[in-house]
């Protein structure tokens, strides 16, 4: 027989209970049984769910249980900030020899560009006797508590794909960030503050998003990016007429869905959807409590050169060790900026002056505080300089310098890492490395190290093959290992 077809205006409450194929007596029991499923204790199920950011071992005790990552994106002049070289006055003006050039691809200059001597004055600093720039007054007091490495090279030559390379191991978009890699080894320390925070200070960064991506690591691993002023995330505060009690019950009624629904497809998603709604939860009130920095003293302020109430490199420093204190995991801050293609010396005094202070701040705060010891420091960017000059009238550039993977200087400072120490150089033109060269790699997997972890063994399987953050290279920099 035909079924009657009936528009939707003209079904009633006895259609339904007819048609729906379950009947008023199933109805009734469920309502009887759901008192009894309410009072019933949680089936091995319902409580199978797993913190993904719970605290977990390395694969050995490491010295470091965090990381402070400073990047420098746009590429600091090593030749301006740590590695001097006086043979570039000498030759100022003059075209570099076409051997020292040959087979480099440049990116906006010819081989044969004129050399530029050094824009800023040198001297040695400390019982170490470091040799730092005047540009850089503020590290030159703590020389003896870093690690100076002037024998850094990458395989990449532009901007986004060598700050890919960096951060991921991998100069395309789309693998696990270098925070992504360690909050998934070992987890996190607090449940009331990501595990893995990013800060920008600069003008904007062109490696974008992937650079605190998790890949393809479940997406729990991705960095939370904090904002400069106001709400440190967007809506973390309630809007008028909710308040915590109706919150907190809305996010039990989603999360136990969720975990029905976990239970069902065990998609991992599912896991990070779980975790990122009790954070969002807990952070109404963690949050605003440390962006607030009325508790620190006037000689702490004064320390990193900051203002409370102003955005700036200092305030992301200063909060960054806060985080720290209350176990964020890694805590990565973007000064974007140091592309000097035109006037070197004004840009990176510029730079100099809004990231030198607070940097040095930051090592010294956290040795007082007795969190020098497991905390990694890391400060450096995505290549080095050319010691030739770059000018284009066409571009509007003059006394700048280009890109140049071949070699750079960066500092690290903390946890496991050798202090007062400088390892490697370059020739007398700071092109070339001429003793103990550190591949990008290396430093990853050094950093790794640090933490407890073997680089090759920390893998995860995606897309058929096991991988790691340094791929299949990297080695151990022993040197500077305390």
């Amino acid at each position: 027989m035909k079924p009657i077809e009936r528009s939707c205006l003209e079904v009633t409450r006895r259609h339904f209970f007819r048609d729906c194929g379950i009947g008023t007596g199933k109805l009734a029991l469920a309502g009887l049984l759901a008192n009894e499923l309410q009072a019933a204790p949680p089936t091995p199920q319902a409580s199978s769910y797993v913190d993904p950011l719970a605290p977990r071992p390395p694969h050995f005790p490491g010295k470091a249980k965090a990381v402070i990552h400073l990047f420098m994106a746009g590429a600091p002049s090593h030749l301006e900030l740590f590695d001097n070289k006086p043979a570039l006055t000498e030759m100022d003006g003059k075209p570099l020899p076409a051997s020292v050039t040959e087979g480099q691809r440049l990116a906006f200059i010819r081989s044969d560009a004129a050399v530029m001597g050094p824009q800023f004055k040198f001297a040695r600093h400390g019982q170490s006797g470091m040799e730092i720039s005047e540009a850089l007054p503020y590290l030159s007091k703590i020389t003896d508590d870093i690690c100076l490495i002037r024998s850094c090279h990458t395989d990449q030559f532009n901007h986004a794909p060598a700050q890919t390379f960096f951060q991921t191991g991998f100069a395309v978009p789309g693998r696990p960030s270098f925070g992504s890699w360690v909050t998934y080894g070992l987890g996190c320390e607090t449940k009331d503050l990501p595990a893995f925070v990013v800060l920008s200070t600069g003008s904007g960064i062109s490696g974008g998003t992937g650079l605190w991506s998790s890949g393809f690591l479940p997406s729990i691993y991705t960095g939370v990016r904090f904002r400069n002023q106001g709400d440190p995330i967007l809506n973390v505060t309630n809007p008028v007429g909710i308040d915590q009690t109706l919150q907190r019950e809305t996010i039990d009624l989603v999360n136990n869905l969720s975990r029905m629904q976990l239970e069902e497809s065990g998609d991992p998603e599912i896991t990070t959807r779980l975790a990122n709604y009790e954070m969002a939860f807990r952070m109404q009130s963690s949050a605003p409590e440390l962006m607030d920095l009325r508790s620190e003293s006037k000689a702490t302020l004064d320390l990193y050169g900051c203002d409370p109430a102003t955005p700036s490199f200092a305030r992301a420093c200063l909060l960054a060790r806060r985080m720290i204190e209350r176990g964020v995991r890694f805590v990565n801050i973007f000064h974007e900026g140091w592309d000097a293609h035109s006037d070197v010396a004004g840009n990176h005094r510029g730079n100099c002056k809004t990231t030198d202070q607070a940097s040095a701040a930051l090592v010294t705060d956290l040795k007082e505080r007795g969190l020098l010891d497991e905390t990694l420091v890391v400060w450096g960017g995505e290549f080095g300089r050319t010691p030739m000059v770059e000018s284009n009238a066409a571009l509007g550039r003059s006394r700048g310098r280009d890109h140049h993977p071949k070699a750079y200087s960066m500092w690290l400072a903390g946890g496991g890492i050798k202090p007062g120490i400088t390892h490697g150089a370059t020739d007398e033109l700071g092109y070339n490395i001429i003793d103990k060269p550190v591949h990008v790699h290396d430093i990853q997997a050094t950093l790794l190290h640090c933490l407890g972890f073997d680089h090759e063994r920390l893998t995860f399987r995606a897309q058929g093959r096991d991988f790691r953050l340094t791929d299949v290279h990297g080695k151990l920099v022993n040197e500077i290992l305390a």
